[in-house]
């Protein structure tokens, strides 16, 4: 087993090097929304008793209403990563996997962990269908927010059947962004998985949920390999609330939170060469320490060992937050 892969949100360890309290850091490591709504309400059965069917289809059916999705019913998991674990069951024998890189790491070590080979590749498109047994692309892309046209995936999504591979799209970063992604076109596409977070822009990442939109009987074997209950009652009486809800207060937020993000790093002179509407990706020549001066002054954010001159900056809560990061920054370089 590979060693494991460095995220985002490790205030413990910042705090066990740097000091100070986990409430005192200003955490800017994730692209997880950091103004959530309010919690509603979660019936008490809902801890009380073993998800039923009946709160797994109400969550379902308003991920498929949120998301676009028309007839095909969406399966809900804990968390995309719990899929990504499963995906190495799904590439025939034989085949090799492939990643469109750089990205979400755990990817490649999921698949090569299960005993795949798997090759990186620049763009979508150079994908090969008799080697490549299944092809991930995460749109838009993690860390650095590149997009690829939804004509391309379906392209290479056909040109993959042809030998029965598979195309993973994953939208986890979709949700704040305009446009509704491949979600409705999953039904067209027998050999189409694409990936929903629910965490990252409703803000709870800790609730562990995603949704996964793809053939009936690939969903079925899926939810067979997690088991029965794999998902928490509480987490699907929250998504079926929120994803009900009118959204356009919170992504007004985010928009807003992301404007005051970039304001703050272009007034600091720093090279922004990528991102989402929840993060935002710089370039620096002296990116570790630069990533380590904030950590002194308790602000975390996302460096990549794969790319020295990388940092990734999360959206601040509000503008007190604008403020300090923007101070910190300033001092970059004068001590």
């Amino acid at each position: 087993m590979s060693a494991p892969i460095a995220h985002g949100g490790a205030i413990a360890a910042a705090v066990a090097r740097f000091g100070g309290t986990p409430d005192a850091w200003l955490d800017l490591s994730t692209g997880i929304n950091p103004c959530p709504p309010d919690l509603p309400h979660i019936p008490a059965e809902a801890w009380h008793r073993l998800p039923d069917k009946s709160l797994v289809q109400a969550a379902c059916e308003a991920a498929g209403t949120f998301y676009g999705s028309g007839s095909l019913a969406p399966l809900a998991v804990p968390g995309t990563q719990a899929a990504i674990q499963l995906l190495p069951r799904l590439v025939g024998p034989g085949k090799r996997a492939a990643v469109v890189w750089p990205t979400y790491g755990e990817y490649e070590r999921s698949l090569a962990a299960a005993g795949l080979p798997v090759d990186r590749l620049d763009r979508p498109e150079d994908v090969d269908p008799q080697r490549h047994g299944l092809l991930v692309v995460v749109n838009p892309n993690n860390p650095d927010g590149r997009r690829h046209k939804a004509s391309l995936l379906e392209d290479v999504a056909s040109q993959l059947r042809a030998s029965d591979g598979l195309l993973v799209v994953d939208e986890a970063f979709a949700d704040a962004e305009s446009g509704a992604g491949l979600v409705p076109l999953a039904a067209r596409h027998d050999n189409l998985i694409v990936f929903r977070s629910f965490g990252k822009f409703f803000g709870m990442a800790g609730v562990r949920l995603g949704f996964v939109f793809t053939r009936a009987e690939r969903a079925a074997t899926m939810s067979d390999w997690l088991g029965p209950w794999s998902v928490s009652g509480p987490a699907l009486a929250v998504a079926a609330e929120l994803l009900r809800a009118d959204t356009r207060a919170l992504r007004a937020v985010i928009s807003e939170r992301h404007a005051g993000l970039r304001r703050v790093l272009e007034t600091a002179s720093l090279q922004i060469v990528g991102g989402t509407n929840l993060f935002a990706l710089v370039r620096h020549d002296n990116a570790r320490g630069l990533y380590e001066h904030l950590c002194r002054h308790h602000i975390l954010t996302r460096p990549f060992d794969y790319e020295a001159t990388w940092l990734r900056f999360g959206l601040t809560p509000n503008e007190t937050s604008d403020a300090r990061l923007a101070t910190a920054l300033a001092a970059f370089g004068k001590s």
